[in-house]
């Protein structure tokens, strides 16, 4: 995701990165030279073709409202997706506080703990909360289909890392795991009853982000309708010189740039928005919110010895 401060109208009409030039600019280029071309012929009454201006009238207006229509669309697939990653920080948030809170050595009993009971659940405590990190990195690994499973070193076990790769939905698989160290909790006496629930409720809340990112990632836009809007654009830009070579002669060219910018845009505007997870410029900094997860999870255990947050390079975060 690009990183930006508000400035100045003039400043951003000028700005370049961010925008959607640097794809559109072949596009642009060949429907302007095909209409510099266009235009040089209809000096020559041999080669004198034209239309008037009304098709493009009539058919203009409903490929921008389509054009509209999709990349609302496509912005609501980005916005879902923001806020799932949104949810994805609380309820790690949340379950690293009720794992701190609830799970406790002699929390079944009514005795005081010894101090090996405690070590051990403060052993047992790190190894969740660094399963919960892995949950976090391998769910942005699935989304942007990275492979190689190093990153999760050190916070799973090397059997555990072994058996990732063979998994559907290794944050899923993940997540099943620390449910059953639950489990392990409250038969060894240090998750109460009354507690339990609310650490399933939360990593239920963490399975359903999983299913809704899972959904965006494996849904995209139909492929039909893809087809259609890029061949709709590419008629449009192609087919204007004959509607604007009788009115406006030497000066079609630059109308046409302008309107194929304008449409060549909005196209690639939309193919950008409908994966939010793609590690690209406009995509979701899902490295940086995983990276956050872990910070706050190594933090309530104590340690010091932190990663840094990931800052902006060239003023993108990833």
């Amino acid at each position: 995701m690009i990183v930006y401060e508000r400035t100045s109208w003039l400043a951003m009409v000028f700005r370049l990165h961010g925008s959607a030039l640097p794809r559109v600019w072949p596009r642009m280029l060949a429907t302007t030279l095909i209409s510099i071309a266009f235009t040089l012929l209809q000096r020559y009454p041999t080669f004198h073709l034209s239309l008037t201006v009304t098709p493009f009238l009539i058919t203009g207006l409903p490929l921008g409202i389509i054009l509209g229509f999709r990349n609302a669309s496509s912005y609501e697939r980005f916005w879902e997706g923001r806020k799932l990653w949104g949810g994805l920080v609380n309820g790690c948030r949340s379950f690293v506080r009720q794992l701190h809170g609830f799970v406790q050595a002699g929390a079944s009993v009514q005795e005081p703990a010894s101090g090996e009971a405690q070590e051990r659940v403060a052993v047992f405590q790190k190894e969740v909360a660094y399963r919960l990190v892995a949950f976090a990195i391998a769910l942005r690994m699935h989304l942007r289909r990275e492979h190689g499973y190093d990153e999760l070193r050190p916070f799973l076990s090397p059997r555990e890392l072994e058996e990732l790769p063979h998994e559907a939905s290794p944050p899923a698989a993940i997540l099943h795991r620390i449910g059953l160290d639950l489990r392990d909790a409250g038969a060894a006496g240090w998750l109460h009853s009354r507690h339990a629930p609310l650490l399933e409720t939360t990593l239920v809340q963490l399975t359903d982000v999983v299913g809704g990112c899972e959904r965006i990632k494996n849904t995209p836009t139909p492929i039909s309708y893809i087809i259609f809007i890029h061949r709709a654009v590419a008629a449009y830009a192609l087919l204007l010189p004959f509607g604007l070579v009788d009115t406006i002669h030497e000066l079609t060219p630059v109308v046409v740039f302008f309107i194929s910018y304008a449409f060549f845009s909005l196209d690639a505007i939309g193919d950008e928005l409908d994966d939010p997870f793609r590690g690209t410029e406009n995509g979701l900094p899902l490295a940086t919110i995983a990276r956050s997860i872990e910070i706050y999870a190594r933090r309530r255990l104590g340690e010091s010895d932190l990663p840094k947050p990931l800052t902006a390079k060239s003023g993108v975060v990833h």
